[in-house]
């Protein structure tokens, strides 16, 4: 394959997960703003299993926030950096780079909703308090993912 062969390749890679993180951000703004007016301090936590459509809510919530924030990280930065001619490396590298660029505004943030991440999806409904507290962080961190989202999104990349 020829340099311009792939350099096409991976711009059509890059608009692909362009748009699909934007309808991925779309999603996870609704499901949040629907999660967060049924009861902001999930209290109805406590009763989980008699709330069949706000337990469905919040598995909508957990898998977009989950999607987003893999798609985004996982997918679509080091896919960024490559055609703006960044290295790219290991996923803190690139997020490094990315806190460097700007895209993101704290690697630390980003971390954090990567653990935030992992604990929703491990620790779904063992620990109540501790899932209260988590999607409570999770909401307070999809303004950060909307961020991200419109700044790789909206950025001329190196090839154009």
């Amino acid at each position: 394959m020829s340099d311009s062969d792939a350099n096409t390749a991976l711009s059509i890679k890059l608009e692909h997960l362009r748009r699909v993180v934007i309808k991925e951000c779309q999603y996870l703004t609704y499901s949040a703003t629907r999660l967060k007016q049924a009861d902001a301090q999930f209290l109805w936590l406590n009763a989980i299993d008699q709330n069949a459509e706000l337990t469905e809510q919040l598995d909508a919530f957990v898998s977009r926030y989950c999607r987003l924030q893999d798609t985004l990280g996982d997918k679509l930065l080091p896919v960024f950096l490559k055609i703006q001619l960044e290295p790219i490396g290991t996923v803190l590298d690139n997020l490094n780079r990315a806190e460097k660029l700007g895209i993101i505004t704290s690697v630390i943030d980003w971390i954090e909703a990567r653990n935030l991440r992992n604990s929703l999806v491990h620790e779904y409904t063992e620990d109540m308090d501790m899932l209260r507290q988590s999607i409570m962080r999770a909401l307070e961190l999809v303004p950060m993912l909307e961020a991200v989202t419109k700044k790789l999104c909206a950025q001329p990349t190196a090839d154009k």
